[in-house]
């Protein structure tokens, strides 16, 4: 038995990288899931993947996270198909990197949209049914570039700035309901993104990093795993960095 069993985690972005890996860990430890992608068809195959694996319930769901109505329906749907909803995690994030006098307004829109106003969405769809339970564990995924910033993503340090103020405020209004509201702060993680760096890029990025190498996806989900567990039942408010040091 593990230490989520029973529960219900929704994990948002959770078809592929940091978000499949936090399903599986989540899976790990007995929570039956919710996976939450662009496309049906993705979202399904990852549910299925993970339900063979652990024996655990897994269903996907489709949605643009940045459509407050559309998430509110699929929020309502999970809760009508688990019954429950103890845990969620909000992954879902892009990026649409430019300096910023060459950004378009478009691009900004788009990553603010996704990555800030989604969290807000998924949230304010479940928090309604953990006030109800009194109980409810949220882990929102920003980013060490929303504490130091990076050049050419002024619209993604932004996004993910805005949502380390978000959580802080929202743990303080929920906290007298046992719901729990901590950030998970990654570095350079092993991801399709990150693989799509130049070498140079990549090793020059290691360089920085006082650990020596990128984070793998595990790494992250182990983080959102204790922060979803018992062991973090007296811990909300917080930023956790996952990036081998390079924010020190």
């Amino acid at each position: 038995m593990g230490a989520l069993t029973g529960q219900v985690a929704v994990v948002t972005g959770a078809t592929r990288g940091i978000g499949n890996a936090i399903a599986r860990r989540l899976a790990d430890e007995g929570a039956n899931l919710a996976l939450i992608g662009t496309r049906q068809e993705t979202a399904d195959a990852a549910a299925a993947a993970i339900a063979q694996d652990t024996k655990v319930q897994a269903k996907g769901y489709a949605v643009d996270v940045s459509d407050f109505a559309k998430v509110n329906e699929v929020i309502s749907r999970i809760i009508a198909d688990f019954g429950r909803l103890d845990i969620l995690v909000n992954n879902a994030g892009i990026t649409k990197d430019n300096l910023l006098m060459r950004m378009r307004e478009e691009e900004w829109d788009a990553v603010l949209a996704v990555n800030l106003k989604g969290a807000f969405n998924c949230l304010k769809a479940a928090s309604r049914t953990m006030l109800k339970a009194h109980y409810g564990r949220i882990v929102n995924i920003a980013s060490i570039v929303g504490l130091s910033g990076n050049a050419g993503q002024c619209n993604y340090a932004a996004s993910k700035a805005g949502l380390v103020g978000f959580s802080k405020s929202l743990a303080r209004e929920l906290a007298s309901r046992d719901i729990t509201v901590n950030v998970i702060a990654p570095g350079f993680i092993d991801t399709d993104m990150t693989a799509a760096l130049p070498q140079a890029t990549r090793e020059a990025l290691c360089t920085q990093i006082p650990m020596g190498r990128c984070g793998k996806p595990e790494d992250v989900a182990n983080a959102v795993c204790f922060l979803a567990s018992p062991a973090a039942a007296y811990i909300t408010g917080q930023v956790l960095c996952v990036d081998g040091g390079l924010a020190m």
